[in-house]
């Protein structure tokens, strides 16, 4: 449902305008989506902050996705690259960034 917060504001904006029945698909760059990767976003993160972010019983592997607590009650997500005893490397770049997105839309109905 578009307005609600349910897609991403540039999925959105290719189905503004766009008549009930449209079928079409949409191909976009890294830019116009969810950005390049940036290498920035590779971090390290402690151990002990890991650990202050999972259930007692967390039983992590490379590739797992983890949900971090942010400052002002905010949360962000990495994927876990490494995992060492000390500390972690997490890359905190949208799963998608970096890549082509192409979504098909069928535009069922409009309101």
């Amino acid at each position: 449902m578009l307005g609600q917060g349910q897609l991403a504001p540039f999925l959105e904006a290719c189905l503004l305008g766009l008549p009930e029945g449209t079928h079409k698909t949409f191909e976009l760059a890294p830019g116009e989506s969810f950005g390049e990767r940036s290498p920035e976003l590779v971090r390290p993160v402690t151990r002990a902050t890991l650990d202050e972010n999972s259930a007692p019983d967390a039983d992590y592997k490379v590739g797992d996705l983890v949900d971090f607590a942010a400052p002002g009650g905010g949360r962000f997500a990495g994927v876990l690259r490494e995992l060492g005893d000390e500390s972690c490397m997490f890359d905190f770049n949208h799963p998608l960034s970096g890549q082509t997105l192409k979504f098909e839309v069928n535009l069922i109905s409009v309101l």
